[in-house]
């Protein structure tokens, strides 16, 4: 079955290495926005039941408790299996844990980045491994205890010995489910900005080279499975049952509908988007037109090789996807980046370091 997908694009600062479409703005502004997500959800029409519900951002742990228990209830809850929540660490409290258990969250995504409180700082974050602790026990407490810690690899100023650090207190604290980001530049956040530009506010000039990030991501892959983690997709590590339920319709083409602003919905065949502005949203629903901005369809057959390659067990292509792509398989192939078992392609430990590269042989594929 499908999922829902729920964006609060609001924040209490805006992260140095965010692109995304959110940042900090009025109390006023928020609350006309919860109105209009409501409103979002409730006009729209169910032709299925969602399986799993995501709300990301921005910060939608900051939600109004109330706002976001009346936005799940106009949601069809019969099927939902899983129901995430991310959270900015030093945003959970007892209240707000319980109201979210209450409103059906049973999943946490707690936006660490790094357990190294200077690393932290550097991009706007002001938590502490400390706090981190802290709200793992609130939330379990709350009988919240699946929970994902995220982590970035390749954050200004970050060392072997930072992230074996930060590495350390992900075995302390033993989340069912780690993801890890190596950091790319961004031309859309201030931190990319300022190292494109050569200079060096946010810690832009002390950026780890390249091959550490990788050695940081290799490092953690090893010490993640020693842990009872293995990575199941590019980015993410986890115990067995414990693999986002969600997450995992991205990479397998299941139908998805986003609410909010900038939510991207896909059906099985055309995908779109919602405006990324707040206040264009806002200023939409308030006079009753769509939020909706643009829409495509999808190559399925490109898209089954650059979304569903990024999972570990990789994909098993269709006699028709063999024949069309046989140059940029056998091109992979012959480079080491892709393994074949049987009638299965996936990726190997070069090809995820490198899977950038692997997915652009697929796009643009002349069809057949």
């Amino acid at each position: 079955m499908a999922g829902v997908y729920l964006s609060y694009p609001f924040c209490a600062q805006k992260c140095t290495f965010c692109n995304f479409a959110s940042g900090v703005w009025p109390d006023a502004m928020k609350q006309r926005y919860e109105r209009m997500l409501a409103r979002e959800i409730e006009q729209h029409e169910w032709n299925w039941l969602p399986e799993t519900v995501y709300w990301g951002g921005g910060t939608p742990s900051l939600m109004r408790p109330e706002a976001l228990e009346g936005a799940m209830r106009v949601i069809p809850a019969d099927h939902i299996r899983e129901a995430t929540i991310e959270c900015a660490p030093g945003s959970v409290t007892a209240e707000r844990a319980q109201a979210w258990r209450a409103a059906g969250i049973n999943r946490v995504s707690l936006g660490v980045q790094s357990f190294v409180e200077a690393e932290a700082r550097r991009t706007g974050r002001k938590h502490s491994a400390e706090v981190v602790q802290r709200e793992l026990s609130v939330l379990a407490d709350a009988g919240i205890d699946n929970v994902n810690i995220d982590l970035i690899a390749g954050l200004p100023g970050q060392t072997f010995d930072s992230w074996r650090a930060s590495l350390g207190w992900v075995e302390r604290l033993a989340p069912p489910h780690v993801s890890i980001y190596m950091f790319e530049i961004d031309e859309d956040s201030r931190l990319g900005q300022e190292a494109l530009l050569g200079g060096t506010r946010y810690g832009a000039d002390v950026l780890p080279p390249d091959d550490a990030v990788a050695g940081f991501y290799e490092y953690a892959v090893e010490r993640l499975r020693v842990l009872g983690l293995p990575r199941y997709e590019i980015s993410n590590f986890a115990r067995s049952g414990f693999e986002s339920v969600h997450n995992l319709k991205y990479w397998n083409l299941e139908p998805y509908i986003g609410f909010g602003v900038d939510a991207h919905s896909f059906d099985g065949s055309l995908r779109w988007s919602n405006v990324d502005s707040p206040e264009d949203y806002i200023t939409r629903l308030e006079r009753g037109a769509s939020p909706r901005a643009d829409e495509s369809c999808s190559d399925l057959e490109e898209e089954h090789f650059f979304v569903g390659l990024r999972l570990a067990a990789g994909i098993e292509p269709s006699a028709r996807e063999w024949s069309r792509f046989k140059e940029p398989i056998d091109r992979s192939l012959a480079s080491g980046l892709l393994v074949r078992d049987a009638e299965r392609l996936r990726l190997t430990d070069r090809g995820f370091l490198l899977s950038n590269e692997v997915f652009q042989e697929f796009v643009h594929a002349p069809a057949i």
